[in-house]
């Protein structure tokens, strides 16, 4: 229990840290846009790709399972476009995005931890949480 209270008081202050009033805007307008262009922009070729296969299969196993001579062959699409459009494509879509920039955004902050360069921005005086964090959690709120 006191190991719990330990790391929920450490996460409230980093939240603390990364929500802090920056210093120059300007500086987080830049990086907001650079983490946007990164983030966002470059996950489309996958969504688009992996939407392409999703709906392939769909309509492959859609096809498979519609046996009715009553049901014609037309609506195999419409049926897909139905049920990706509401349920399926928005789930794994997201599920697909929250691995990879969550993965991606770990992964830069992982190497500039072992690299030091988030100790030296500590030590020039920079919020670095509010510096390198912000920007993601931003830029990833517009999906």
């Amino acid at each position: 229990m006191r190991n719990f209270l330990y790391e929920t008081g450490r996460y409230l202050l980093f939240l603390k840290q990364v929500f802090t009033r920056p210093e120059k805007w300007r500086l987080l307008l830049r990086q907001f846009v650079t983490e946007t262009g990164k983030l966002v922009l470059g996950s489309i070729p996958l969504i688009a790709l992996i939407s392409v296969f999703i709906g392939a299969v769909l309509v492959i196993q859609t096809a498979n399972n519609m046996t009715s001579p009553l049901l014609p062959k037309m609506y195999i699409g419409y049926m897909a476009r139905e049920s990706l459009i509401l349920e399926f494509c928005s789930t794994m879509v997201c599920l697909i995005l929250a691995g990879k920039i969550g993965s991606s955004i770990s992964s830069e902050l992982g190497t500039m931890r072992i690299t030091e360069q988030i100790d030296a921005m500590e030590m020039m005086g920079v919020n670095s949480a509010n510096f390198l964090v912000l920007p993601k959690i931003l830029s990833t709120t517009m999906l």
